[in-house]
């Protein structure tokens, strides 16, 4: 017969991976990480997808979007210029892949960039506009990230 009083048992323990299952759904119910979720897979998949792009000119012929002002700095032409481009957009979306909380900056980095070539020259207002909302948006990322991505050396 045991003297303990109710109240003072022990409560049977919970197994670890039953407790990181639950805490995983509670974030997948809330509308913010979903949100993080959705912005972190666009901004993984689109740079890595465009970037490939640049390589094989299949979605569209890149280099018509450079400024003649820049064709005229970087060495060798467009298209030896969208070679470039492409790896760092590849490498960008690696980057929003394993850590958003820096790679959404380093993506909206990239996005100001774009804006002020576009912007620097007519034709393509309309595209320059287009990519500065999305600039926001990647900077939008970056504030969730750091809700939900942990900074190097730390752990949630």
């Amino acid at each position: 017969m045991s003297t303990a009083l109710p109240d003072t048992q022990t409560a049977p323990a919970t197994s670890p991976s039953r407790l990181e299952y639950e805490s995983s759904r509670a974030q997948w119910s809330d509308p913010r990480y979903q949100a993080f979720m959705l912005m972190r897979l666009t901004f993984t998949v689109a740079p890595i997808a465009f970037g490939l792009d640049k390589f094989w000119n299949e979605m569209v012929y890149w280099p018509k979007y450079l400024a003649p002002w820049i064709n005229h700095i970087v060495p060798g032409n467009g298209q030896d210029f969208m070679y470039f481009v492409g790896v760092v957009e590849i490498v960008a979306g690696i980057v929003v892949l394993l850590k958003p909380r820096y790679g959404a900056y380093l993506v909206a980095a990239w996005l100001a960039g774009i804006v002020t070539n576009l912007f620097s020259y007519p034709g393509w207002y309309d595209v320059a506009v287009r990519d500065f909302g999305l600039m926001l948006a990647a900077l939008t990322l970056g504030r969730l990230a750091s809700v939900y991505d942990p900074p190097f050396g730390r752990r949630r």
